[in-house]
């Protein structure tokens, strides 16, 4: 059973805080940040969560730290914990988006040491523990802690462990595509209006088919094209309207939205 530090209880951290009070893994949470309402609001959730607005407190004695944090405060935040840090029994994971594991490395490092250094792309989903997470470890990891780190947020969704050079794109497909999918969510809701349709009974209809969508793939384990040729009959419906989203640019517009969001370093 490890104890657990996470730095920041915005949006991200406060979501992996209270997915992780479901883990079997993790014996003590103890968040750290500025702003006393977030951190009231995760007590609320679970007083098993130990909160603090000391950082160097909140690291001093945990077997993992987590910095979810934005990009821009990640120094600011290193040099206020790297010297209350053991490195020889700590791991550190970073979810700041663009922010390399050279860069860690650079602030990190004491004299040549570091910890075991991981960097996490979670997204929202994490809060209902249906997140995909995607993981780069840094090569002084062993195949333990990359054994550890992603059971951790295995129970928190779906794990995947990368290389570094694909976190960005990963990115794009799952952190960024989590909104996608809310926009064509959107969009077929509206749909659905304008067709004649109660907005809430609209959403519940779409949402339900995008479930059943999921379930096929995942239960076949097919293509997306061989279910679609299944409800694609000749001169039918769907052909024709899938004939006029694809007119309307509906793939390039997805394809064209993922490159946009791509971080390039």
């Amino acid at each position: 059973m490890k104890t657990i530090a996470i730095i920041g209880a915005g949006n991200m951290g406060g979501a992996i805080a209270r997915g992780l009070t479901q883990s079997n893994i993790i014996r003590q949470i103890t968040v750290s940040d500025i702003n006393q309402d977030a951190l009231h609001a995760l007590t609320n959730y679970n007083a098993a969560i130990k909160t603090t607005t000391n950082n160097a407190i909140a690291v001093k004695d945990a077997d993992i730290v987590v910095l979810a944090v934005k990009p821009w405060l990640v120094k600011t935040v290193i040099d206020s914990i790297k010297d209350s840090m053991d490195y020889s029994k700590q791991l550190f994971i970073s979810i700041a988006a663009g922010v390399s594991i050279d860069d860690l490395c650079a602030l990190l490092d004491k004299n040549g040491q570091l910890p075991s250094l991981f960097r996490l792309i979670p997204n929202t989903a994490i809060d209902v523990l249906q997140s995909v997470n995607t993981i780069a470890a840094h090569n002084n990891t062993s195949e333990e802690e990359k054994a550890l780190v992603c059971d951790l947020f295995n129970g928190m969704g779906k794990t995947f462990l990368v290389p570094e050079n694909q976190l960005n794109a990963l990115m794009s497909l799952s952190s960024c595509g989590i909104a996608y999918a809310f926009r064509y969510i959107r969009a077929a809701v509206e749909g659905g209006v304008e067709m004649g349709i109660y907005p809430k009974v609209a959403q519940e209809v779409v949402l339900q088919t995008l479930r059943g969508a999921i379930e096929l793939l995942e239960a076949n384990a097919s293509h997306p094209e061989v279910e679609i040729d299944k409800v694609t009959t000749p001169g039918g419906i769907t052909i024709k309207g899938l004939n006029e989203m694809e007119a309307n640019g509906f793939t390039n517009a997805v394809i064209k939205g993922l490159k946009a969001s791509l971080i390039r370093n």
